[in-house]
């Protein structure tokens, strides 16, 4: 079992930066990649970032490319993504997600909304 906790959604102007915390707890870490998706009103789920647990592999939406980042924090099994340069089109609720054994991503967070202001 996979457990995911985010933080750090709210609400910033165009141009600004947040940063979203996804605390995650259970096991086998090593075996788990750890995605971000966001939801916009009417819009399907869609992955922004994506990544293995060591940080060797990862893949970013184009359209947040050189925008946001992924990375981890070893010894808090937290996973932030950094996002600088922020757009009105990237207000949406934030879901971290994890996939374990490439089976799909089966476990998600609560969500926390982020609010891009122009």
């Amino acid at each position: 079992q996979v457990q995911l906790v985010e933080s750090g959604g709210g609400l910033v102007q165009a141009g600004g930066s947040l940063r979203l915390s996804c605390v995650v707890s259970g096991r086998a870490f090593s075996r788990l990649f750890t995605g971000w998706f966001r939801q916009a009103p009417g819009k399907v789920r869609e992955l922004v970032v994506a990544t293995n647990w060591s940080g060797s592999s990862t893949s970013s939406a184009g359209s947040v490319k050189g925008r946001f980042t992924v990375s981890r924090e070893n010894g808090k099994n937290t996973v932030y993504l950094q996002m600088n340069n922020l757009k009105p089109e990237d207000t949406a609720v934030y879901y971290c997600a994890a996939d374990l054994d490439g089976i799909g991503w089966a476990y998600w967070g609560q969500g926390t909304q982020v609010t891009v202001s122009s």
